[in-house]
């Protein structure tokens, strides 16, 4: 754990001499030197006719001759600055003088003695006299100083504001771009071989840089390098990833940009900064372009007119346009963007010519998620027996980043658990972790509600089991985790088409609670409502997307590029009633059809019920030992029994009397969140 603390005696680390304490310093100094020295004196500068008068009146107590200076200066008494009106305020603290130009010392010194004799004849006191150098040294520090401090305090902000350095143009700095520029000296350690997966995505941006190590072996044959390519797909798929494998692997420059920093409250800083990217691109090139989430400036343009802060993000796309492929030559500049809506980006923008190619970066499939797995298993202490494929089997849906999450909760399980290795069950109570939320056992719930809850898992279990496109169960839990009080836990079949059945069936088993509520206990509850959302967007979506609807068949009124409609429907009122229905006929029917299959199996959902409130989790093989043999057996269903047969040859299956095995790694110190109970339903942990 040492290393990971930073050593801050090294010398790389010392601060600079001057920072911000340093200037309120100075200022708070010259505030406290103003109010002390500055004590209300006032002077006036007068006419040696009108200081001889003062002198010879007795007005004047002391003189103070500068002899560098040539000027003398008066001290009045409170009779002299009454009388003469020398002064604005007689009344103030402070000394009250009077000043003027004198030819010389020696001089002065007569016209002194002359004014003292005078003064002692008439009965006056004499007037003191005091010879000092002076300067205006002081005076112009106390008078400009104040000054001198506020523009060096000025400067200094402008060149923070600026990103540091006035080098760097100071306050002007912020046209700049800020990009990070990647090359030999400072270059990204990932390469290739840290990207799991995405076979064919790397494909294409290898060829990218393989253009770039060796451009004669396409130009031979009359190819062009595509000028761009656009990485779209998911969060959590790895296209900063892709990126960051292309700064590692590619010999030449490589500048990172986000969009969002493009965007400033500045008017015409957007498009500025595009222009500086663009021309230190060129400077570098051959070199890579890289702005990630693009959709922050690229975004269709004309879609709020009236909206005058869209014009500057529009102005900043039509600069952006107009470099990656206007009359100004490109050449050897190659663009790479991510967005993970590319549904929303500008037409203009995603013509070839500016991006050639989009790359879609989907979800990993059983392959790909191995692949991913073994890399990050790479710095975890795992089991020898441990099985990837299994794993990655268990984590259908699962993006890479989510995969990664996996594998480090299940090291922190383990090591909350004083483990000397990281073991299947600390994997799968990973996923549960977070796929479910943090287990609550300390949560208050009544047998009433337990009875309930279990009731309404058995009915997800059976009917899950029964019909033809059901998921191959894992487990049925009645433990709280989250928002959820029950679960039942699926390992789904990767399906790339969905037949009309498939969808009838995954609406028939969303249901099965809420029918076993209504046909075993009479009355139902609210712990189905994320079952019900659910059911009704599959129904919906039937109906407006698919046309499997007999009323509306063949229809489509979705708008897969959000750009068409707008605030307006794309059907009449009467169709919209004639959607309402068929939604609810299609629900409707899929819930008589779950309460049919529930009267028919009634004492084997009674008995998984029983199990449940008895044992809290039952696993695959307690519902094959009550429903037996499943009727339609898919090959997700083959491949399980096997992993079983294994799991269970090495002991690491369960006793039939263990309660859950997801109790390792149990966060019992946690706090336990919110009381909510309206997603007591099942939510899909697998099949997101």
């Amino acid at each position: 754990m040492s290393a990971l603390i930073p050593n801050n005696k090294k010398r790389g680390n010392k601060k600079p001499l001057l920072n911000m304490y340093w200037m309120y310093g100075i200022i708070i100094l010259s505030l406290i030197g103003l109010y002390y020295f500055q004590d209300g004196s006032q002077t006036k500068e007068v006419d040696w006719t009108e200081f001889e008068k003062a002198a010879t009146e007795g007005y004047v107590e002391k003189i103070v001759v500068l002899s560098q200076n040539g000027i003398a200066e008066g001290y009045l008494t409170p009779e002299g600055a009454k009388a003469e009106k020398f002064v604005d305020n007689p009344t103030s603290d402070g000394d009250k003088k009077i000043e003027c130009t004198i030819p010389s010392a020696e001089k002065m010194q007569d016209k002194i003695d002359a004014w003292n004799a005078a003064l002692v004849a008439a009965g006056k006191p004499e007037i003191k006299v005091n010879y000092e150098k002076g300067s205006d040294l002081m005076k112009f520090f106390w008078f400009f100083g104040p000054i001198l401090v506020f523009i060096f305090f000025m400067v200094y902000m402008s060149k923070r504001m600026a990103g540091g350095g006035g080098a760097q143009g100071g306050i002007f700095n912020v046209a700049k771009s800020k990009a990070k520029v990647f090359d030999k000296n400072n270059g990204s350690t990932v390469t290739f071989k840290d990207v799991a997966g995405l076979a064919e995505a790397k494909v294409e941006v290898e060829e990218i840089v393989e253009f770039l190590k060796n451009p004669q072996r396409y130009t031979e044959l009359g190819a062009k390098i595509p000028k761009g390519a656009l990485l779209v797909g998911p969060p959590g798929t790895g296209k900063t990833l892709l990126a960051k494998a292309v700064a590692g692997e590619a010999d030449v420059p490589f500048l990172s940009m986000s969009g969002s920093d493009f965007v400033e409250m500045f008017v015409g800083v957007g498009a500025a900064r595009v222009r500086d990217l663009f021309k230190q691109a060129k400077e570098k090139a051959p070199c890579i372009v890289f702005i990630d989430e693009i959709d922050a400036v690229g975004r269709a343009r004309g879609k709020n007119p009236n909206m005058g802060s869209n014009d500057e993000r529009e102005n900043t796309l039509n600069q952006m346009l107009t470099e990656m492929d206007g009359f100004g030559s490109n050449n050897g500049v190659i663009i790479l963007a991510a967005t993970n809506r590319a549904d929303m980006l500008d037409k203009a923008l995603l013509r070839p010519g500016r991006f050639d190619r989009q790359i879609y970066v989907d979800l990993p499939e059983l392959t790909d998620r191995m692949e991913i797995f073994n890399v990050h298993l790479r710095n975890i202490k795992v089991a020898a027996d441990l099985d990837v494929e299994q794993l990655a089997r268990q984590t259908q849906g699962f993006s890479g980043a989510e995969i990664a999450n996996v594998c480090n909760e299940a090291a922190l399980i383990a090591a909350r658990n004083n483990k000397q290795e990281v073991e299947w069950n600390d994997f799968m109570a990973a996923i549960d972790r977070i796929v479910g939320g943090l287990e609550k056992r300390s949560r208050i719930i009544t047998d009433d509600e337990k009875f309930s809850i279990a009731t309404h898992e058995a009915g997800h279990a059976t009917i899950g089991w029964l019909i033809e496109y059901g998921d191959p169960l894992v487990k049925v839990t009645i433990v709280p985790r989250g928002r959820a009080l029950g679960a039942a836990w699926y390992a789904p079949e990767e399906r790339q088409i969905m037949p009309t059945q498939a969808l009838l069936d995954k609406m028939c088993g969303l249901l099965g609670g809420r029918a076993a509520e209504e046909v075993f206990l009479g009355q139902v509850g609210t712990g189905a409502s994320n079952d019900l959302e659910r059911c009704t967007k599959i129904a919906r979506a039937m109906v407006m997307m698919y046309g499997m609807s007999p009323q509306l068949p063949n229809l489509n009124y979705n708008d897969s590029t959000g750009q068409e409609y707008g605030f307006t429907k794309p059907f009449s009122e009467g169709t919209a009633s004639v959607i309402d229905q068929e939604v609810m006929r299609i629900v409707n029917e899929q819930y008589e059809r779950a309460k049919a299959i529930l009267r028919e199996h009634a004492a084997q959902h009674n008995k998984l019920r029983d199990m449940l409130v008895e044992r809290e989790v039952i696993f695959h093989d307690d519902v094959q030992g009550v429903l037996g043999e499943r009727p339609w057996k898919s090959r997700t269903d083959e491949i399980m029994e096997i992993n079983r047969k294994e799991e269970a040859k090495k002991g690491l299956l369960p006793p039939p009397d263990q309660k859950d095995d997801s109790k390792i790694g149990d966060d019992k110190g946690e706090e336990t969140g919110s009381d909510e109970d309206d997603d007591a339903g099942t939510p899909p942990p697998f099949n997101k």
